[in-house]
C-alpha cells in the first residue's frame, strides 16, 4: 500500500515487515462519494481515516454556518481526537469533497498494538504530535495573522488544497468571508 509507505516516510517510522502486515490487517478500505459524509455529527469517531485518494474536510457549525476546521489529502490523516480520545459524541463532522478512498484505521486495536511494539508506538506519538503541532499552529495563524498572512500560509502549507478546495469552504478555514478572500486574492488586502 503506497499510502502506508507514504505515511510512515512522513513520519520517519520504520516498521518491520511483520508490524507492516499487523498495521494493514487494521486497515479498513473504504470509497465514499462526492458529499457524502464521513463522520456524522453527534457520533462516536472510532477512526483515523488516511487518505490514499480525493479530499476530505472536517467542519463544525456555527451560528447557523459551517466553518472548515482542517482539510486532508492524498497521504494525510483526518480524525476527531477528542471523540476518539474520550469516546464522546463529537460536534465535527467530516466530509468527502472529492469522490475519495480511504483507509479506516480503528483506534482502539491501534492501541493495543502500540502498547505491544515499540516501532508501532513510535509511529502513533508521531501521528499524535504532528496533529497537535497543526491545530497549535492554526491557532496561532487565527490569532496572530492577518487575512492575507493567513491565506499566504494556507498557499504554502496546503497548495494541493488551494487549487482544490471551494471558496467557501477556503474562506470558511481561514475565518474570512467569501468576499474579503477575493480582495486578498486580488491583492487589495
Amino acid at each position: 500500500m503506497d499510502v502506508i509507505k507514504t505515511l510512515l516516510e512522513k513520519y520517519k517510522v520504520q516498521l518491520s515487515e511483520e508490524l507492516m502486515l499487523k498495521f494493514e490487517s487494521m486497515l479498513i478500505r473504504k470509497d465514499y462519494q462526492k458529499d457524502e459524509m464521513i463522520l456524522e455529527e453527534g457520533t462516536v469517531s472510532r477512526y483515523l481515516y488516511i487518505v490514499e485518494k480525493g479530499m476530505v474536510r472536517q467542519f463544525y457549525y456555527k451560528d447557523g454556518r459551517d466553518i472548515t476546521e482542517h482539510f486532508s489529502c492524498e497521504g494525510n490523516i483526518a480524525t476527531c481526537l477528542e471523540s476518539l480520545f474520550l469516546q464522546q459524541p463529537t460536534r465535527l463532522l467530516i466530509e468527502a469533497l472529492e469522490p475519495s478512498t480511504l483507509f479506516l484505521l480503528d483506534y482502539d486495536q491501534w492501541k493495543k498494538h502500540c502498547d505491544e511494539f515499540p516501532e508501532m508506538n513510535r509511529l502513533y506519538r508521531a501521528v499524535m504530535e504532528y496533529k497537535l503541532v497543526v491545530s497549535q499552529q492554526k491557532a496561532d495563524s487565527w490569532r496572530f495573522e492577518n487575512s492575507r498572512e493567513r491565506y499566504e500560509r494556507f498557499c504554502r502549507e496546503l497548495p494541493s488544497v488551494s487549487r482544490r478546495a471551494s471558496v467557501a469552504h477556503i474562506a470558511s478555514y481561514l475565518l474570512m468571508s467569501p468576499e474579503t478572500l477575493s480582495r486578498v486574492r486580488a491583492g487589495v488586502l
